[in-house]
């Protein structure tokens, strides 16, 4: 993984802490991601370029003019007043390299100066089997402070632990190991056929992430909701609320139309096409 600075832009040593997207259901962390770039007026700064990603290439998502600069498959962006560094992902990882690639993209992590890395992505809804609607949309999260995914803080700001993550699982295990160059064990992580249930949240790209920023010594935290596919918009606000919390990021510091509220990336205006001919009802 190669990490390209654009002509005349520098990166911001003070912006320790990183936040992206794990590529899910609904595209959840993306859209979070989306929605923090807008509304910290975070600038790109450069861009990574990995061979394990599909390529894609797009129009700036985030100005309300043409302006000819393309959005590329992973793109990095700082808000040195947040002191906060987003990557945006807007690709595929290429099948069976999900590993690869986040092995790589911890090395840059690291290599940048990045202490807190905090990962959003979301479950599938139909695996979430005590729902209390009391509760309104929750929060999960996986954090290594503990070495059974606890975090105060987390805890204090009113998010789940999530429970099924077992650090002696097979797949957990196998993950701790693939990433850990000092690991012996030869453990291999079992085909489709052979996935229990037990496996669904290590076999998911954010584990992945969570492992091999753990390996590097990393504080990683992920931040997690249950989701079906559909107009995703409300857990897009949900995660990213929850990141801004995490990160001690208030309101005041956003750059909304009338200051100190979200600002709408402007693609989203286009996310679900046009409207209807209403003439022809």
């Amino acid at each position: 993984m190669e990490f390209v600075v654009e002509e005349g832009k520098r990166v911001h040593e003070e912006c320790s802490t990183l936040i992206l997207p794990a590529l899910s259901i609904g595209n959840v962390g993306q859209l979070a991601v989306d929605l923090l770039v807008s509304s910290t007026a975070a600038e790109r700064v450069g861009y990574l370029d990995d061979l394990n990603l599909l390529p894609c290439v797009g129009n700036d998502a985030y100005g309300p003019l043409p302006c000819g600069d393309l959005a590329l498959p992973l793109e990095v962006y700082e808000s040195s007043s947040t002191a906060i560094t987003l990557a945006q992902q807007r690709s595929p990882v290429a099948k069976g390299m999900m590993i690869k690639f986040a092995e790589n993209i911890a090395q840059f992590a690291a290599s940048s100066g990045k202490k807190d890395v905090i990962v959003l992505s979301t479950l599938d809804f139909q695996r979430l089997h005590n729902l209390d609607l009391s509760r309104g949309p929750q929060v999960y999260y996986l954090s290594n402070t503990e070495s059974d995914g606890r975090d105060d803080h987390c805890e204090r700001l009113g998010f789940g632990r999530l429970g099924e993550f077992d650090s002696e699982g097979r797949c957990w295990k196998y993950l701790s190991s693939v990433f850990d160059k000092n690991s012996k064990e030869d453990l291999t992580f079992p085909s489709e056929d052979e996935l229990e249930d037990i496996d669904y949240y290590p076999s998911l790209p954010f584990a992945a992430l969570f492992s091999a920023f753990k390996a590097r010594g990393l504080k990683v935290t992920c931040l997690l909701c249950y989701c079906s596919e559909g107009d995703n918009i409300p857990d897009a606000f949900l995660l990213a609320e929850a990141a801004s919390k995490l990160t001690g990021l208030t309101p005041d510091k956003f750059h909304g139309e009338e200051g100190g509220k979200w600002r709408i990336p402007y693609s989203w205006k286009s996310m679900y096409g046009a409207p209807p001919d209403m003439s022809m009802f």
